[in-house]
């Protein structure tokens, strides 16, 4: 949406389990710092990483590992309020700056007929929660406060921030 064009997209090999205890928010910042860190870049080369997380109270529900975690989280999520928060960082050189974005979330109470229908596709294979509110689980979503771009993985205003603050020239 920024009209960026990356060199390049690596992935960083870390480890994204969460530390015993480790809180939603501080558990995002620390995940899209390390995958800052990880990835192997020139000293004039920007590196911009993020990561999203779900949360309902201090529970993490992360990537689900297959449908039935899956099908856990959706229940857990229906007819409830949760929070999505989203990390951003991005290096240059040695410099590290970093963002937290926190969005309310509603989901609906889903109906077994909908929870079925939604697990029967792919779209919940790779999502925080389980679900992404870009694709058809957004139908579930009522009412969000805070930022839709960082709900769905990268706030915008943040990143073009800190982008600027790298020194990348963004509106050019």
């Amino acid at each position: 949406m920024l009209g960026i064009v990356p060199d390049e997209i690596r992935p960083a090999d870390i480890d994204e389990t969460p530390h015993q205890g480790e809180l939603p928010r501080p558990y995002c910042a620390r995940v899209a710092r390390e995958k800052a860190l990880a990835i192997n870049a020139g000293p004039d080369d920007i590196v911009l990483s993020a990561d999203t997380t779900v949360s309902l109270g201090r529970r993490i529900l992360g990537k689900p590992g297959d449908a039935n975690e899956a099908r856990a989280f959706l229940s857990a999520l229906s007819g409830r309020r949760h929070r999505v928060v989203t990390a951003v960082a991005v290096r240059r050189g040695e410099k590290l700056w970093t963002r937290e974005v926190e969005s309310r979330v509603r989901m609906k109470r889903l109906s077994d007929i909908e929870l079925a229908s939604y697990l029967a596709g792919d779209d919940w294979r790779g999502k925080a929660g389980a679900y992404s509110i870009q694709g058809p689980a957004g139908a579930f979503i009522p009412w969000i406060s805070g930022s839709h771009s960082a709900i769905v993985g990268l706030p915008l205003a943040e990143t073009a921030q800190l982008l600027a603050t790298a020194g990348y020239e963004v509106w050019t």
